[in-house]
């Protein structure tokens, strides 16, 4: 598996029955290739879809439905489409049990920074920030790694935020994250890899938990 399939699986561990779950862009909306069979989960697309599941089959592939970055997915039964009106009220309204976004940086302290790097041309925060603040629960994915090597879980975000102090949980191909005390809490690590392995590229403070455990991805 490749960092990206590792994210995704172990994202999809977190899907439980009855939640609406919206998934963003890139990483996350790999995760509904892995939905369990023992789990119904209603995912959201913020474009206006609930219900879907993984990419299509060429048979299959139907061009007027894809997620939120725009790839093809394939509808469920009893899948719905809406305009961006009433997806938009449905995360405002706090309707969303959990979103799971990408990232570029996140922090100790819940701090998530994902739509802007300085003097680079981005479109702009799309449905981020409402996302962050009306979901009931906020994962952060990511590589837990820059193509340099650095630490992209850092002890304070350098980049502009999208949102302060909203992070629940972090995924990224290495370790999962909760918080305590300010610091970040290690609660699991990818096959193969130890906790100093983890520790050693992790630039935030961290605790390993006393029930650290590997994936089960």
């Amino acid at each position: 598996m490749d960092a990206k399939e590792i994210i995704a699986r172990r994202i999809a561990k977190e899907f439980k029955d009855g939640d609406v779950v919206n998934l963003g862009f890139g990483i996350p909306n790999l995760s509904a290739g892995y939905l369990p069979d023992d789990v119904e989960v209603l995912l959201q697309a913020e474009n206006g879809a609930m219900k879907f599941g993984g990419a299509p089959t060429a048979e299959s592939l139907d061009p007027d439905y894809s997620n939120s970055g725009g790839m093809p997915l394939t509808m469920q039964e009893g899948a719905a489409t809406f305009s961006l009106t009433t997806s938009f009220a449905m995360i405002r309204g706090g309707h969303v049990d959990m979103t799971v976004l990408g990232a570029l940086e996140v922090d100790q302290e819940g701090n998530i920074a994902n739509w802007m790097v300085p003097d680079v041309l981005a479109p702009g925060m799309g449905g981020a920030m409402d996302l962050l603040v009306g979901a009931k629960r906020v994962i952060a994915s990511l590589q837990h790694t820059d193509k340099k090597g650095d630490s992209k879980v850092l002890k304070r975000c350098t980049l502009p935020l999208s949102a302060p102090n909203v992070v629940d949980l972090i995924i990224t191909d290495l370790a999962v994250f909760e918080f305590q005390d300010g610091k970040l809490l290690l609660t699991e690590t990818a096959p193969g890899v130890t906790t100093d392995e983890v520790i050693a590229v992790t630039d935030g403070e961290v605790i390993v938990s006393p029930d650290v455990k590997e994936m089960d991805i």
